[in-house]
């Protein structure tokens, strides 16, 4: 079958099921009834080693039955393996107030992560309602407001919402418009129930129904792109395996903001920030200028690291 190359459209992948993509003309974002274009990718990028990612910007051709060709991907500004989505320039971390108790040791991990691939974050509290009522609410409320005096003064935006009464979404949907987001958090923290929240009649199934169904933890199988006004989130099982091996020891340091800002004065290049003498680091932790428990993960990771590093 011949192909019309010559007619290439540009165009962005909103979903990836099955060997096919679909495809989304540019300037047709906002058009909630267009059908996407279902497309196969050509063969040239099998031998190139290459796949198109949802969130791609590609040129595509139409084909005589009404389908399409991936025909060549354009340039990304960004590119995650875990979930595998091009081009996002904004992460949003959901973590809730409680129910799971919010873990900092673990929101550091998925910063570091979030850090290294060089975007943008916001941080959003999920479950809000549950620091005004419930058995937890003095914890709940303790972890807000520990939330908000370390990263706030990091230049993280905290957000916090509550799905059951909508508390905060408005300001959360406002900061997605014009961006393509990720969503990232530890199972159960409500990512669906927020993105139910955020694009009304889109009903994802949330943990607590797949439970009922017996379909274990990860609700989200393949990545799809939903669209919230003029922005779109990337519903994915998330940076689900966080292990440190895509990250240098040497890197580590340079993932949290505020020794990324210090190292430049420490008086070794290349500075662990552990032992040395005349490290900035360990200088503005002394003068209580740096939150301690930020300091005790970045010496939890690197130790993890190094363990690592041994076994490979």
């Amino acid at each position: 079958m011949q192909e019309n190359n010559h007619n290439d459209t540009v165009g962005r992948i909103v979903k990836a099921l099955s060997g096919y993509y679909y495809v989304v003309p540019e300037g047709q974002e906002m058009n909630v009834s267009f059908t996407p274009i279902q497309c196969r990718a050509r063969g040239i990028f099998k031998k190139r080693g290459e796949s198109p990612l949802v969130g791609d910007r590609v040129r595509y051709g139409n084909t005589e039955n009404g389908e399409g060709t991936v025909d060549a991907i354009l340039p990304r500004s960004s590119e995650l393996v875990r979930p595998p989505v091009a081009n996002i320039d904004l992460a949003v971390l959901v973590f809730s107030v409680t129910e799971p108790t919010l873990n900092l040791q673990l929101l550091d991990k998925f910063l570091v992560h979030i850090e290294h691939a060089g975007i943008p974050t916001v941080l959003c509290l999920s479950k809000s309602d549950l620091a005004e009522e419930g058995p937890d609410s003095e914890e709940a409320q303790e972890a807000m407001d520990a939330v908000k005096r370390i990263y706030e003064p990091l230049g993280y935006a905290v957000y916090t919402t509550s799905s059951r009464q909508s508390g905060g979404i408005e300001s959360l949907r406002e900061r997605l418009q014009g961006h393509l987001a990720v969503f990232a958090g530890q199972s159960g923290v409500g990512k669906s129930s927020l993105l139910n929240a955020l694009v009304p009649g889109l009903q994802l199934e949330t943990s607590a129904i797949s439970n009922r169904l017996g379909r274990g933890k990860h609700t989200t199988r393949h990545v799809e792109l939903i669209q919230v006004g003029t922005g779109f989130v990337a519903d994915t099982p998330g940076f689900s395996q966080l292990d440190f091996v895509e990250l240098g020891i040497e890197e580590l340091g340079s993932c949290f903001r505020e020794m990324r800002e210090l190292a430049g004065s420490c008086k070794f290049r290349g500075c662990t920030h552990i032992h040395e003498p005349e490290c900035a680091v360990l200088e503005a932790l002394a003068e209580g200028k740096i939150e301690s428990t930020r300091y005790e993960h970045y010496k939890l990771f690197m130790t993890e690291m190094k363990e690592k590093k041994r076994r490979y």
